[in-house]
């Protein structure tokens, strides 16, 4: 028998013993135990699930590395004990929402309990809701935190709990570290605070909604443009998730009045019994919402993920066939339309990740606008505008993995308002005489055509943690002098936070929070960036290639040249 297992046994064990855990969760420790397979036992065990700096995400189960009760109460006592010591003698207030998951309700509950109990005043949605909306509700209600109960696009099988502060966004540092050792020093159950004070939990009423749809209204340009238009046929599916209870509203309420819902996804289901995987960033998410798309004569589709902070987009082309964006086009678009409708760029600035196209550098330099660039994950950016506020216009900003946010009212990623956005830039092409695809062929001819493919490397469980670890390692202090046969140039490493030409051998130092991603450019123009996913058990790949494209007529030959210069990297990275 391993060490590990043995540990792994001890540490049930524990569980077992424990007179707070309830029997069922009891039962299901020791059915691991019992099986001869011990495999799950490990994954479940062999670590506890880490509240890291956004929060936590896993499989849903029995185990100390598992999304259930109690590792959601020690999370919720640990970030108790943390507003206690941060605001002391203040009245605290947090607000939680949560999405459509499988025992997210469940575990909402839990979470309210927990800071009750403590003494917190909780301000809880009366059902699901969309993640901005909790952005917006913190900011609204003044309360000091909030949390959200979702895993986001991630698998049925998964949960997770997102932890924002006072300023609507997710912790970042000091907080979020702080927090992590307030967890930490949580040993025992009985150090949580289960039994909650349910006259200090009150639900939240619908003027946050309603505040809500005035602040998107403010932002929408070009409202009598979409009064022209406001009959364009628009299709939207919530993928059975938080969506439903207010895209549509929204859309109605800048003007729009041929909205088609996909039925069979409009009813919140944990089990999202029709896709796959309720990612919209997978074509197969997205089928349905195309086929009904066709059906009504679209010009646009749209489709968010179960917490709505992502929205997949699809655009019809002349030939009445849908092209499914991905989130650097959308991103691209998005910003094309915003920027060249700014009335005022003077002071003003937009925002974006490191590994998301640098398309929207290039036109905002040639638009005066200042673009700043951030580690990825948006409460990087929400930190970046805590910086600015008052000193600069903050305009929008997103990422490429479909997280868009236009206006400082969220501070966080926003699929509604994004849905509200795309919906508008829809009736603006429509007035031109143009669809969105052509739209994004006359933005790649004037500003270049910028390219990205994504490579994600799935590795499950504890071995696929090593394997990750071991291939970051690999590139670090091994890295390619050539990719695809063009030489390497310049390599950033965000964990030393040193630049390096590796022409001449000169060493800079990034100006970034530490972070595990590194960055090849080369000759041609090719950016390679590689990075663990925060959220998911893979390694990912960001690639980027661009050339110029001198009109239309030739989108399709630069668009296959492109698209063989990544598959060329694709394949260089798989070989390694």
């Amino acid at each position: 028998m391993t060490q590990l297992l043995k540990d792994v046994q001890t540490k049930a064990q524990v569980w077992i013993d424990s007179p707070v855990i309830d029997d069922t969760t009891k039962a299901e420790v020791k059915s691991l135990l019992s099986n001869q397979d011990s495999k799950e036992l490990i994954d479940n065990f062999y670590k506890d699930l880490e509240f890291g700096t956004g929060g936590l995400r896993g499989i849903m189960g029995a185990g100390s590395n598992c999304m259930n009760k109690y590792t959601v109460g020690i999370a919720t006592q640990g970030l108790a004990n943390y507003l206690l010591k941060a605001f002391p003698g203040k009245t605290i207030k947090v607000a939680i929402a949560h999405d459509s998951r499988n025992n997210s309700r469940f575990f909402a509950q839990v979470v309210a309990d927990v800071f009750s109990a403590n003494g917190i005043h909780v301000f809880m949605f009366a059902e699901l809701r969309p993640t901005p909306l909790l952005s917006f509700a913190i900011r609204y209600l003044k309360c000091e935190s909030g949390i959200v109960i979702t895993a986001s696009h991630n698998p049925k099988e998964y949960n997770g709990y997102k932890a924002y502060w006072n300023d609507g966004a997710q912790v970042v540092p000091p907080h979020d570290k702080n927090i992590i050792k307030e967890v930490n020093t949580i040993t025992s159950f009985s150090q949580v605070k289960f039994n909650a004070n349910p006259s200090l939990i009150k639900t939240i009423g619908t003027e946050v909604e309603q505040a809500y749809f005035e602040e998107v209204k403010k932002i929408i340009p070009n409202h009598e443009i979409i009064a022209k238009h406001n009959a364009i046929p628009l299709v939207y599916s919530s993928i059975h998730g938080a969506g439903i209870t207010m895209v549509p509203e929204t859309l109605k309420q800048i003007g729009f009045t041929n909205i088609h819902v996909v039925d069979e996804q409009a009813k919140p289901d944990g089990n999202f019994p029709t896709v796959k995987s309720p990612n919209p960033e997978e074509q197969s998410a997205m089928e349905m919402v195309i086929a009904k798309g066709k059906a009504v004569g679209a010009t646009m589709v749209m489709a968010t993920d179960p917490d709505t902070d992502r929205v997949g987009i699809g655009v019809r082309k002349s030939d009445g066939e849908f092209i499914l964006l991905n989130g650097n086009q959308a991103f691209s678009l998005m910003m094309y339309f915003i920027m060249k409708n700014l009335k005022e760029t003077k002071n003003t600035y937009i925002a974006k990740t490191i590994v998301t196209t640098e398309l929207v550098d290039a036109m905002a330099a040639k638009l005066g606008i200042e673009c700043y660039n951030t580690l990825t994950g948006f409460k990087y950016i929400a930190e970046l505008m805590g910086k600015f506020e008052g000193k600069k216009t903050f305009v929008a900003a997103g990422e490429e993995s479909y997280g868009y946010m236009a206006g400082d009212f969220v501070r966080d990623k926003d699929a509604v308002s994004a849905c509200a956005f795309f919906a508008a830039m829809a009736a603006s092409a429509t007035e031109q005489g143009k669809s969105l695809y052509d739209w994004l062929i006359d933005m790649y001819v004037e500003y270049g055509f910028f390219k990205e493919g994504l490579l994600n490397v799935t590795k499950k469980g504890q071995q696929g943690e090593m394997e990750i670890k071991a291939m970051m390692e690999k590139f670090r202090t091994n890295p390619p002098a050539q990719i695809n046969g063009s030489k390497v140039v310049q390599l950033l490493d965000y964990k030393s936070l040193i630049q390096k030409d590796l022409t001449t051998g000169k060493e800079s130092k990034l100006d970034f929070p530490n972070s595990d991603v590194l960055q090849f450019y080369l000759e041609d123009g090719t950016k390679v960036s590689v990075r663990p996913s925060g959220t998911e058990p893979k390694i990912k790949f960001y690639i980027s290639v661009n050339a110029k494209l001198p009109s239309k007529e030739e989108f399709k030959t630069v668009d296959q040249t492109l698209d063989a210069k990544i598959k060329g990297v694709e394949q260089y990275l798989m070989s390694v």
